[in-house]
């Protein structure tokens, strides 16, 4: 695929995508699901074009369906920006419990990301640390979020990531699957309930999304942050990101 075509593509596919000042950027977004981790990018300023290997109705923006380390690897230095967000099945608590076997991705994505001389980001849960150098984490309750939902975020190609204060963790969460009570933090993981409070601005930011799609994905909240510090960088050729 030429950086022509690529650009012919990278038009988003839903018509309700909020408006923003384009910062002139394009990110590629691989392991897109449903485009959680896209729609910060978009608020942040970028034109976003989504990758993943499962069709995905519901992700807003321009798609294609792929696998993410060939696609990185083949076409990534066309683009300002990569975000991988491989599957975290593997790193899971529950996972482990379960005794399943899932591929380890982080490494073959790393590598593929390392061969585009773009600024990059892994991001995983927090099981994964062992595999990640060097990430930092994000917690929902730094963006004012009704979640905590932890994640790492290992920048590379010269990226630096700057995270807000991790405040205390003041409310409890809600217990796995119960209803959430209004002191309460919201858990979106597993078979959760209320999928209209975790689409919510107050949670996961995500009204488009399926719950499928809400409890794989981070909130737009975390990429936005990213994004506007990988733009930063991008634009003054720094390593450093503003707080």
């Amino acid at each position: 695929m030429s950086a022509v075509a690529l650009s012919l593509a990278a038009r988003p596919r839903a018509g309700w995508l909020p408006g923003r000042p384009w910062n002139g950027m394009t990110v590629l977004d691989t392991y897109g699901c449903q485009g959680g981790a896209g729609m910060g990018y978009w608020l942040a300023g970028y034109d976003v074009f989504s990758v993943d290997n499962a069709p995905q109705p519901r992700n807003p923006f321009a798609f294609i369906q792929a696998d993410a380390v060939a696609f990185i690897a083949e076409h990534g230095h066309l683009f300002d920006f990569i975000h991988a967000s491989p599957p975290c099945q593997r790193y899971t608590r529950c996972q482990k419990i379960r005794g399943r076997e899932h591929p380890d991705l982080i490494g073959p994505t790393r590598a593929a990301l390392e061969g585009t001389g773009r600024p990059w980001v892994i991001e995983n849960v927090e099981e994964a640390r062992p595999e990640l150098r060097d990430p930092v984490m994000l917690c929902g309750a730094a963006f004012g979020l009704r979640t905590y939902r932890h994640r790492l975020f290992e920048p590379g190609g010269g990226l630096t990531v700057v995270p807000p204060p991790h405040p205390d963790h003041v409310a409890p969460l809600a217990k796995m699957g119960r209803p959430v009570a209004g002191h309460e933090f919201m858990h979106v993981v597993g078979n959760f309930s209320d999928v209209p409070l975790a689409r919510s601005e107050a949670v996961m930011g995500m009204p488009w999304a399926s719950r499928d799609g809400l409890r794989e994905a981070i909130p737009p909240a975390y990429t936005e942050l990213i994004g506007r510090q990988a733009a930063a960088q991008i634009r003054t050729g720094s390593g450093e990101a503003a707080a």
